[in-house]
């Protein structure tokens, strides 16, 4: 079970919505043993998952996968492109359209940079506007369906295999998170998302 405690998913998950999570699709961890069981399968490209997060592994992550190993991926005015084909997103959410903001934390791009891409000092990606990178092996590239307000592999790279803990599959309880109200999460129950399945 699984909290979402953020709105970097914004349009398939809300803030206060609580997940069932298959962690035995990618291969389980097994407690206190540090091993993992074998996976019935690994992610697929737009699958949702739930992972540790890269540079500070006690949190956990929900985004979307958009490219597996050895994809190559970019981002041009906001529009995904996998290994030269723009990417049809229905449910991406654009909270600040006509903003494209950059620095230094997209830096981290040019050792991934694809061949025919100018890595040199020229190279100045941004949050909308960016590669194409080369997916190296065992790992994703994730974005928050919120692609304005996302925490993603934009930042900070790519997400190992190692990391990945299962796919959700549904929403089990959901609540308005409300500083105005006594008890939310008793009083301000979203009925319509229980049992709302995850895409």
């Amino acid at each position: 079970a699984f909290k979402i405690p953020t709105g970097s998913m914004e349009g398939t998950l809300q803030i206060g919505d609580f997940l069932l999570v298959n962690k035995l699709a990618y291969g389980a961890e097994v407690p206190m043993v540090g091993a993992r069981m074998p996976g019935l399968r690994r992610p697929d490209r737009g699958e949702v998952i739930v992972f540790k997060y890269p540079q500070e592994p006690t949190k956990n992550y929900v985004k979307r996968v958009v490219a597996i190993a050895g994809d190559t991926i970019a981002m041009v005015r906001a529009d995904l492109v996998r290994n030269g084909v723009r990417i049809p997103e229905p449910y991406v959410f654009h909270a600040e359209p006509g903003m494209d903001p950059s620095g230094d934390q997209f830096t981290w791009q040019r050792q991934f940079l694809a061949p025919a891409a100018d890595a040199s000092l020229s190279y100045h990606p941004s949050r909308d506007n960016w590669g194409p990178l080369i997916v190296p092996e065992g790992h994703y590239f994730v974005l928050g369906d919120n692609r304005d307000n996302s925490s993603d592999s934009r930042y900070w790279g790519f997400v190992p295999d190692s990391l990945v803990q299962g796919t959700p599959l549904l929403v089990y309880y959901s609540f308005a998170p409300d500083s105005t109200v006594r008890l939310p999460w008793l009083t301000k129950i979203r009925w319509g998302r229980i049992g709302e399945r995850i895409r």
